[in-house]
């Protein structure tokens, strides 16, 4: 029985304002499968900077963003006085000549600086080039930001603290002018200064040749392999992506309700710079910038901020679920705090562990009296949110069902049916790479994600699909049987909460499957009933941590059933996922081959014998 069952029914789920799938199914004669949403895209808008200047006309004392000051205390900034000093950018800006040609480059993470000089930019027709923050701070040749500075060639470059960036912005500074907010880079302008330019008749004649098909940003992803893929984003798709949502809603929102939400993930994500900040923008919301991640020692920050601020949605991914769930049940007024305005929560980038799903529904039952509904959202860098779960299920793992405007085709791949997108969410290409983007659109114009997707049930098509793993990640075994790595490294991970974060899938050519895993310390902290500041690798080799990780793969290849699924030995890691090696993508996708090859002397020791000691045996 469910935690969030009673000792008769479930709780009821909190109704969910969103209208029931209904799809449209057609089969090629090449065996490619067509599905599509049958409800339609209403008229798009025209673009982001027009949706802030009607935002800021209706509503112009509102709240539109806020950051903690340096004393902890929350500072906002309104829809008109962003407006306004978009304007005063967007001047300065074409003061010296800046066009579509002259892209604005960000080095640094969310702020409501970042955000007065994204839509001053975008409203001087000034392509953004949001950059990870990483690339500058956690890198130590600076090879991907090189890389994205030689691609775009930015005319200027923004970082907040020019101290902190200090390094980043003298690796790659020749021939853009820089400006910071703080600190002391030699020949920087003041972003004050900026700020305070007087708006002339420049930005009304640029915001009026603004369209569809004008470039907004540049998004960056390094995908599977290699060097990070400048992504076209215009306007078309963002409006596109805001229209969808609103075709799927099944009642006109409250004009005196003030959506509230909070938002850690980056913004040079489509997740929160793309579909979060327009959605946010677009509802009149108020966005509250979390400077907490989902990690130990910083998702502290996070809990003190939902302590204050009670968002409608919730959106994040599943380790923080599990980081969310441990402190509302030691605590009944974070609880209540979270819960009093909350509509629905949205998962991503890992599947949800029937153990999460669990405890948030007793959690939210014990507060509410209601389960809760749980999203999510597929898509890519490349095309948006392409899928979602916008209706009530108690089933979690699925990707949902196109969004209106968009076609999914799903094609014959060995006995996969690889994902396939058109639509005008969907990029036109890459910067400056036509051979790359020529490659991955086919012969009928869709997008190919790389990823593979399956009906739930295929007689029953409005359930919903399953992802089915990466089309080129999986591999055959000795045996000659294939593993579905995708699909296994999320079962996997779910099946070893709270120890597990991710995972390699190792097995290629060997007998067996094994693991490289990364652990969840703080999990197995609590496991081995060790203080907070137990060594890490004490931790992973405790004999209650190895033994429950043992238990929990052995219940694991027990469900499974066959040698596709079942794994034999695991390794723990405390070296992260390594950003200059290629193992992480920016979108927080561990890149599984480059990971195996780097650390292939880690490989070899899975299938050693007699096993070392560091390798559990399952």
């Amino acid at each position: 029985m469910s935690l969030a069952e009673d000792m008769g029914s479930p709780a009821p789920f909190k109704p969910l304002k969103q209208k029931p799938p209904k799809v449209s199914v057609k089969r090629g004669d090449n065996g490619a499968i067509y599905i599509s949403s049958d409800h339609p895209l209403p008229e798009m808008k025209r673009s982001v900077p027009h949706i802030l200047e009607e935002r800021a006309a209706e509503h112009p004392e509102r709240n539109f963003i806020g950051e903690r000051d340096a004393d902890g205390a929350w500072r906002f900034i309104t829809y008109g006085q962003a407006n306004a000093k978009a304007d005063a950018v967007a001047a300065a800006l074409l003061a010296r000549g800046f066009d579509s040609s002259t892209p604005l480059m960000i080095l640094s993470g969310n702020s409501i600086a970042h955000a007065v000089m994204t839509l001053g930019a975008m409203k001087a027709g000034v392509p953004v080039a949001p950059v990870s923050v990483p690339y500058s701070l956690m890198s130590s040749d600076f090879a991907k930001l090189r890389h994205v500075v030689a691609l775009t060639q930015p005319k200027m470059i923004f970082a907040d603290n020019g101290d902190l960036f200090a390094k980043a912005l003298a690796a790659v500074g020749d021939g853009a002018e820089i400006v910071t907010q703080s600190g002391s880079v030699s020949g920087a302008t003041s972003y004050d200064d900026l700020v305070s330019t007087a708006p002339d008749d420049a930005v009304r004649a640029s915001m009026e040749k603004i369209g569809h098909d004008t470039v907004a940003k540049y998004l960056f992803t390094s995908g599977s392999t290699g060097m990070p893929k400048g992504v076209v984003q215009t306007h078309r798709m963002m409006m596109a992506q805001v229209a969808a949502g609103e075709a799927l809603r099944s009642e006109e929102p409250d004009p005196n309700e003030i959506p509230q939400s909070l938002e850690w993930m980056p913004w040079n994500h489509i997740s929160a710079g793309n579909i979060g900040f327009n959605g946010n923008m677009s509802s009149g919301g108020t966005v509250h910038l979390d400077a907490g991640k989902p990690v130990p020692g910083m998702f502290d920050q996070t809990i003190a901020n939902l302590r204050e601020v009670s968002p409608r949605v919730f959106g994040s991914a599943p380790v923080a679920f599990a980081m969310l769930a441990d402190a509302m049940e030691r605590d009944e007024a974070l609880r209540a705090s979270f819960f009093k305005n909350l509509e629905y929560m949205g998962y991503g980038g890992a599947t949800l562990s029937s153990d999460i799903y669990d405890r948030m529904q007793a959690l939210a039952v014990a507060e509410t009296g209601m389960r809760i509904p749980l999203t999510t959202m597929y898509g890519a860098t490349e095309t948006q949110g392409i899928t979602v779960v916008h209706w009530v299920t108690e089933r979690v793992g699925l990707v949902g069902l196109p969004v209106p405007g968009i076609t999914l085709k799903l094609v014959p791949n060995g006995a996969k049916l690889e994902v396939r997108v058109k639509g005008p969410t969907v990029t036109p290409g890459y910067v400056n790479d036509p051979k790359k983007t020529a490659e991955v659109f086919d012969e009928e114009g869709f997008y190919s994600l790389g990823d593979a997707a399956k009906f739930l049930d295929e007689t029953k098509p409005e359930l919903g699909l399953v992802f089915d793993g990466r089309v080129t990640e999986d591999f055959k075994l000795s045996s000659g049987t294939w593993v579905s790595t995708g699909t296994l490294r999320a079962d996997a991970v779910g099946a070893c909460t709270p120890l597990v974060q991710d995972a390699v899938v190792c097995g290629l050519d060997k007998p067996y499957i094994a693991l490289l895993a990364w652990p969840n310390i703080a999990g197995a902290r609590k496991i081995a009933g060790l203080p907070d500041d137990a060594d890490p690798q004490a931790v992973i080799s405790h004999p209650k941590v190895v033994e429950h990780l043992r238990a929990a793969l052995q219940k694991h290849n027990k469900a499974g059933g066959g040698s596709s699924t079942r794994i034999a030995r695991i390794h723990l890691m405390l070296e992260p996922p390594s950003i200059d090696g290629h193992e992480i993508t920016d979108k927080g996708y561990v890149n599984q081959a480059a990971t195996a090859s780097r650390r292939a002397h880690l490989v070899e020791r899975l299938y050693q014998d007699p096993v070392p000691e560091d390798v559990i045996v399952v």
